[in-house]
């Protein structure tokens, strides 16, 4: 079962790991599997959330989501948006910014290393409302209770994640922006760089979590409608064809995934930044990890038993929360890969351990009381 889900997945990763290998010795090596965790690591909960709406859809839609949708997902936002967001940010075209990448690696270092202030205040701003909006969530299961638990009293204050996020961007620009350009004899305005930059990520993340919204809203409306006409057709003795019901209710599903996934995979683009600025070696990781994130949800539909770990999803907003504060810190100081990956897996392996420690106290539990039913029916 495993072989036959991953199975395309474990081949790409070989041939992703390989080619990293040739193009840039084993260092390159080191960063693609770091890539590829923290694409997984960062993904996770969008496989669980991927899993709960697919597994409604019928074979067509299914087949249409895993394999139009790897393309979009892969080529599109993990090989295609990394070029977009280097492009933009240092001002060139998206074939000059490939062709710099490919055959004047120095140039085109510099241009990143120029354009980072703007790249990290984008992307902060964009993983900290992702981060923001999950703790400010009042959630039924909570990992640290302690400190969630206050944290989803004060979400009830209206637009609070906008006003943290805006308060972070300003200390930012006013701090690390303004510090990390006065050398050389010159000084660059970063800080209306950071400022600009940090609102447009801002911005991004609000359309693209009304999008989702929108999606969201249409799905469910659909799934009312299907279920009324289910019980008009029974009090009216009609058939009605389940075809046509699961095709406009998937089709929705389909769009609506389509843009979750988006906004999943955006972060992980995003904090690939924070790891290297090499565009080749972003889309081996990202693009493998991609790879892993569809297996899982198939795996997910197929099987239903991960969901089980239920810190986990916990654990990847940490570390989404964890990478916009080192890419708002990066904008000043330089931050080690090593130490940027190693949290986000740390994050996720922590909150890993506690599920399955949560998971054997709930049946130690369970066992106790069978136990105790046994006892009382044997008096």
């Amino acid at each position: 079962m495993v072989l036959k889900t991953f199975g395309w997945s474990f081949a790409i990763t070989a041939l992703g790991l390989v080619a990293a290998v040739l193009y840039g010795g084993w260092e390159a090596f080191g960063i693609v599997a770091i890539l590829c965790v923290l694409e997984i690591s960062l993904s996770f909960d969008n496989a669980v959330v991927n899993a709960g709406i697919l597994k409604k859809m019928n074979a067509f839609w299914q087949k249409i989501f895993l394999t139009i949708g790897v393309l979009i997902a892969v080529f599109g936002m993990r090989l295609v948006f990394p070029v977009v967001i280097v492009a933009i940010s240092a001002k060139i075209g998206p074939i000059e910014a490939v062709d710099l990448a490919l055959n004047d690696a120095e140039r085109y270092e510099q241009l990143v290393t120029d354009a980072h202030p703007s790249i990290a205040a984008f992307g902060g701003m964009f993983l900290l409302m992702i981060f923001l909006d999950f703790i400010f969530e009042d959630r039924d299961i909570k990992w640290l209770g302690w400190l969630e638990r206050p944290l989803a009293k004060l979400g009830k204050i209206d637009m609070l994640s906008v006003c943290i996020a805006l308060i972070v961007l300003a200390i930012s620009a006013m701090t690390f922006a303004t510090q990390a350009h006065q050398h050389g004899g010159t000084h660059i305005d970063a800080a209306s760089t950071v400022l600009l930059s940090g609102v447009f990520g801002l911005i991004t993340y609000l359309i693209v979590g009304g999008l989702s919204s929108y999606f969201e809203n249409k799905l469910e409306e659909e799934e009312e409608r299907e279920h009324e006409a289910e019980e008009e057709a029974k009090r009216s003795g009609k058939k009605v064809t389940a075809v046509q019901l699961a095709g406009k209710a998937a089709f929705f599903m389909f769009l609506y995934l389509e843009v979750l996934d988006a906004s999943f995979s955006f972060d992980g683009v995003i904090g690939a930044f924070a790891i290297t600025n090499d565009i080749v070696l972003m889309a081996l990781g990202l693009g493998v990890g991609a790879m892993y994130v569809r297996s899982l949800t198939v795996y997910l539909v197929r099987q239903g038993t991960l969901d089980d770990y239920v810190y986990l999803e916990h654990g990847a907003h940490y570390a989404i929360g964890a990478l916009a504060a080192i890419l708002m810190v990066s904008i000043r100081y330089e931050i080690p890969e090593i130490v940027t990956g190693g949290i986000g897996v740390a994050l996720i392996a922590w909150s890993f351990w506690s599920s399955v420690r949560r998971n054997k106290a709930l049946a130690a539990a369970e066992g106790g009381a069978a136990d105790k039913t046994e006892v009382s029916s044997g008096v």
